[in-house]
Formats: C-alpha cells, structure tokens, sequence
C-alpha cells in the first residue's frame, strides 16, 4: 500500500532508514513531539544567547515577527513589543501570546 504521509524517510549509507522529516504541525500533535510543559533548547539558546524574553525566543523559534503575532491576539505591533519586553508578565498575557504562539502560558515563563 503506498498510503502518503506526508513524511520524508532519509535512509544511511548502509541503505536502511535512518531519520524520518515529519510536518510540523503533525509532529506537534504527535504523542512525545513536545513533552508537556517543557521548552526545546533552540528557544532557551535563542532567550540566554541574545538576550531576549522567553516569549521573544519562542516567536523566533516559530519564525514569526511581532507583527504576526500582535495580529493574532489583536492588537498593535508596538503593543505586542512591549510585551515581550516585560520582565514578569501578568498570567492573563501569558494567555493571551500562548494562544497566538502554541506552546502552553508556563512555557512562556522561566
């Protein structure tokens, strides 16, 4: 059966499968794609090596500008900036740029 998946086997050298290249909406939905409550180390690299909030790291990591993301919660660029520029954000907007972003509100604080 030649069922698409929309995944992408690489196979080694020695001919066997080696690495499979899921979408990444689909590998988020996975059961152990993002273990619950964690956060990758591409976005605690991002935060620790430039300086930037958690919740900057995380809409880098997602390869958004804050632009995009102040649309979705609905509010203006500038708005959004400040946001992210707040050292303990209130929970309700943790909430708020959860929903935009994907990750869960604690993710976004550490």
């Amino acid at each position: 059966m030649n069922a698409r998946t929309g995944f992408q086997v690489i196979v080694g050298k020695d001919g066997k499968p080696a690495f499979v290249v899921v979408p990444y909406e689909q590998f988020r939905r996975m059961k152990g794609g993002f273990t619950h409550g964690t956060v990758p180390n591409e976005v605690v690299n991002l935060s620790f090596e430039r300086g930037v909030s958690p919740m900057a790291a995380w809409r880098e990591h997602f390869g958004l500008t804050q632009a995009e993301v102040a649309a979705r919660i609905g509010i203006t660029q500038a708005a959004y900036a400040q946001m992210e520029r707040v050292k303990q954000s209130r929970k309700a907007t943790l909430e708020k740029v959860a929903t935009a972003l994907g990750p869960e509100a604690e993710q976004l604080r550490w």
